[in-house]
């Protein structure tokens, strides 16, 4: 039989231990492990208590971060991570969404230079002629020293594709070429270099002064016969003017004689209807002013007078029947315009229609200009 042991004695009733009873354990009480428990009659067990399923998102947000979670003790509430989560706005439950680190999605800085230089298109270079050896020049000026046209013309000419060198299209400007080495064609027709020629001619009225004329008009190239090689008229008069007219296969001395740059002076004779006032040439000699555009001043004077008198204008520049256009803007129409002199070249013995060959004395002085 057992025996029973009296209250209030100091000695604990021995007791058999049970195999299957767990041991159970001390639990540290709410005021710390300083204070000692309040006495009890009986020792419970206490369990841990089980894993909230909240701190598993934490947990998770908190090892994607690299740091540790802090432990939960009491209320919800009490217990909060250290650091938030990357992404505020992730539900519990579900791993933060981390977010793009794309160059495209980072916004520039503030302040100061942004992070890369945007890259410029490099810019093409002009291309310039070709460094051509001893005896080679440009391919336009052999064309025009060759009496095909004029230099710019000829560069025309090189831009369409209608120049070979040595059998290869050439379309590029400022090309170099030997005239005695290279084969160069046109229009696959071989060029030969032909001796300058240099003649002056006294244009009737009832021509135009170009090669060709869409219109089959007569043109002055009807009136030169028996004269070898490709010329070409240096200027223009108007279909009903007449005058002095150069013709000439070399480019380069009608590239000059044609720039308004050069102001090659040209004196005409023009009829007019009734006697212009003193103010009106004045204002001519001035500068006029024609479609909004300053002339430069012009040299007039009276050479024969009458109802309809004859006048004496030299240009240094040669706008597109300019005279016409200056006399009939002030109510003086032109009924006659004659071309009496070009630069240094004067001829009045000449008659219409008629040509001859630049003397070796014209020839120098129309270089020199």
């Amino acid at each position: 039989m057992r025996k029973f042991t009296p209250k209030g004695s100091g000695t604990a009733p021995a007791t058999r231990k049970s195999a299957s009873r767990p041991t159970p354990r001390m639990v540290v009480p709410e005021g710390g492990p300083g204070r000692r428990p309040a006495a009890s009659s009986e020792v419970r067990p206490t369990r841990r208590p089980a894993a909230n399923s909240e701190d598993r998102p934490i947990r998770r947000a908190a090892a994607v971060l690299g740091e540790r979670p802090t432990r939960r003790s009491g209320t919800d509430s009490e217990a909060r991570p250290t650091r938030r989560p990357a992404d505020s706005g992730d539900r519990p439950g579900r791993r933060p969404t981390e977010r793009p680190t794309h160059r495209s999605t980072l916004r520039p800085p503030a302040t100061g230079t942004p992070r890369s230089k945007p890259t410029t298109p490099a810019t093409p270079k002009k291309t310039g002629p070709r460094p051509g050896g001893p005896g080679q020049d440009r391919l336009q000026k052999i064309l025009a020293a060759a009496g095909i046209d004029s230099r710019r013309a000829c560069e025309q000419i090189i831009l369409d594709g209608r120049v070979q060198v040595n059998g290869r299209t050439v379309t590029e400007l400022g090309t170099c070429a030997d005239p005695r080495r290279d084969v160069i064609t046109v229009d696959l027709i071989e060029v030969q270099r032909e001796a300058p020629v240099y003649i002056l001619m006294n244009k009737p009225k009832g021509y135009v002064t170009t090669v060709k004329d869409d219109q089959g008009r007569p043109t002055v190239m009807a009136l030169l016969k028996g004269v070898p090689g490709r010329l070409y008229p240096v200027g223009r008069l108007d279909f009903n003017s007449e005058g002095l007219l150069l013709m000439t296969n070399d480019g380069a001395l009608a590239q000059v004689l044609m720039g308004p740059e050069h102001e090659i002076p040209k004196v005409y004779l023009v009829k007019v209807h009734r006697s212009p006032r003193p103010e009106l040439l004045k204002e001519f000699q001035e500068g006029f002013l024609l479609s909004g555009r300053r002339l430069k001043p012009c040299h007039i004077e009276i050479a024969e007078k009458g109802d309809n008198p004859w006048l004496k204008v030299t240009l240094t520049e040669g706008k597109n029947q300019q005279i016409r256009r200056m006399f009939a803007a002030v109510g003086h129409p032109v009924s006659k315009l004659r071309r009496v002199q070009f630069g240094p070249l004067a001829d009045p013995l000449l008659k219409p229609g008629a040509w001859r060959y630049l003397s070796p004395q014209e020839t120098a002085a129309i270089k020199s200009l």
